[in-house]
This record gives C-alpha cells, sequence and structure tokens, in this order.
C-alpha cells in the first residue's frame, strides 16, 4: 500500500488526509500542537458554525474526523526529511518512511530579539545545518536553542566542525546532551565582528568566539524542513506550483506555509488540492513500478 506522511494537524494537515485516506492510502498525520490556531479564542470567518468556535477546538474536532476514517495521528516533533529511495522523517522519538510527504505545519519562525543577528545573516548566521555544515568545516560554531530541534542541529555538525557549543539564550534545556557538545546557559547581549561573525557576548560580559551561529529556536516549521530537503524556498514560504508540488518528487506543501492569505478557509482548500495531488502522484508511480 502507497503511504503519505503530513506533517501538521492543523487545517490543511487534515484536509489533505481526508482525500488520501478514501483514496486507500495508508496516510499519518503528525503534529507537536494546534500551532496558531491555539491562540485563537473564537474564529467567526469560517463556514458551518453557527456560533463562534475556538481554535483548539476546531482542530480537535478536524482531527477526531481524520481519525474516524483510519488516519494515525501522531503527537510528536519532527526534527528533519531526508530523502533517498523514498522519504525519512526523523521525529524526537521515531523514524518512519514514507512514499510521500505534505508539509503544512504553518508558517513563522520563532527567532529572539538580538543585536546583530539579522546583520550576520549569510555571514555567520545560518538557519540549516545541512545546508550550511560544510562551510564551516573545522571552524568553532554555535548552536542557538534549548530544545530537540537545536540538538538534532548541533548533532549534525559536530562531524564537521572543530567545536559546537549549544547556546540556550537563558531559555531552559529541556533535552540531554552528549559531552562532545559544549553548553552555555547565559541570555545573549549581542552578536560581534566585522565582515563575518567572530563572538557571541552574554549578559555577563563573558564571550564566546564562535565563526558560526546557527539558530534553531522552538521547532522546525514547514520552510525549514523543505530547504533542509534541497526543495525551492523564497524568504519564509514553500514554492509550489498549481498543483501544490514543490521543486521534489512527492514533497507537497499547503496552508500558511506556502504564503498568501493566511486563513483557515485557503489552508483547507491547499490541502484538499495537495491530497487529491499526492492520490495521483502515487497512482502514477505505483503504474510505473508494475510497467
Amino acid at each position: 500500500m502507497s503511504s503519505t506522511i503530513i506533517i501538521g494537524n492543523g487545517p490543511a494537515g487534515v484536509s489533505a488526509a481526508l482525500y488520501t485516506i478514501r483514496a486507500g492510502i495508508e496516510t499519518t498525520i503528525i503534529g507537536k500542537d494546534a500551532g496558531a490556531l491555539e491562540k485563537a479564542s473564537a474564529i467567526e470567518n469560517y463556514y458551518g458554525f453557527g456560533k463562534p468556535v475556538s481554535g483548539k477546538e476546531l482542530v480537535l474536532e478536524g482531527l477526531a474526523g481524520a481519525r474516524r476514517l483510519g488516519v494515525h495521528i501522531l503527537q510528536d516533533e519532527v526534527l528533519g526529511i531526508s530523502l533517498s529511495k523514498n522519504y525519512t522523517v526523523t521525529t524526537r522519538t521515531n523514524v518512519y518512511q514514507s512514499d510521500s510527504i505534505i508539509l503544512a505545519t504553518g508558517t513563522g519562525r520563532k527567532v529572539p530579539v538580538i543585536q546583530g543577528l539579522k546583520q550576520f545573516e549569510g555571514r555567520g548566521v545560518s538557519y540549516c545545518a545541512v545546508c550550511d555544515a560544510f562551510f564551516y568545516r573545522k571552524k568553532d560554531v554555535a548552536v542557538l536553542g534549548s530544545g530537540a530541534y537545536a540538538l538534532h542541529e548541533a548533532l549534525e555538525l559536530l562531524p564537521v566542525a572543530a567545536s559546537v557549543t549549544l547556546v540556550t539564550n537563558g531559555e531552559p534545556l529541556s533535552v540531554e546532551i552528549p559531552d562532545t557538545i559544549k553548553l552555555q546557559t547565559q541570555k545573549i547581549a549581542a552578536l560581534e565582528g566585522g565582515n563575518q561573525l567572530e563572538a557571541i557576548l552574554f549578559d555577563d560580559e563573558s564571550s564566546l568566539e564562535v565563526y558560526g551561529l546557527f539558530v534553531a529556536y522552538g521547532f522546525a516549521q514547514s520552510t525549514d524542513l523543505a530547504k533542509k530537503l534541497g526543495a525551492v524556498t523564497e524568504k519564509n514560504r514553500i514554492h509550489v506550483d498549481r498543483h501544490m508540488a514543490t521543486s521534489l518528487p512527492g514533497l507537497y506543501a499547503a496552508g500558511d506555509c506556502t504564503g498568501g492569505l493566511l486563513q483557515i478557509s485557503k489552508a483547507v482548500y491547499e490541502g484538499a488540492l495537495a491530497g487529491t495531488e499526492v492520490i495521483l502522484y502515487l497512482r502514477k508511480k505505483n503504474k510505473e513500478k508494475t510497467a
């Protein structure tokens, strides 16, 4: 049986799942939380509700409908995706294989306000360890973050960099780190350097000399995951064609991560379109296998 993994359990992801599961495709949704809808106390601009509904309630009802149809729903954090023969999705607790992927985790990057962060983007500040690790081989680097995503990025850099330090910017560490990764928990005051990042300054007036800083604050968004795979992205959105397909075969995206109108109605439409296109893609792929 063909399979698809949908990353994101909001309107776009659930909408896609309703189509793929009814087409006989093994469908798994992996989501961490309700995302931006978690904070929506009353939604009044979406079809089908006589009274306002909270974002959390809308998400839970959507997941209940998908579960009733047989969709596997997992609450987990996706750390990365790789592609060889099939797609491999690495989460905080497991590893999954799939014939196709739909990215639907919404948009928005949680980045702290740090003096010099924007200034050194492309000159020491990076948002993708897999993409840019090569440029920092045998250099001292740091990863900004305190959770599983930050640890994942740090482990990607370990075989390449001279040293890797996890800097939490005053946030509590939520994962165990190996002895091979150094740790700095002070709040960051600023980044310093000339044409290239040279040091991280902390509030306690101490400093850390680094050549690169990889931002992995919070958890990986759809754009982060797409970029690491090599799919085309534009600023903070994933580039898709009119079929919601990315530049990689079998990789689709839907919802806020594709840009445009950031509304539930748009997310549901794009999720439905992505789901139907995945069905066509997998059927064509199976025909080619048996031909």
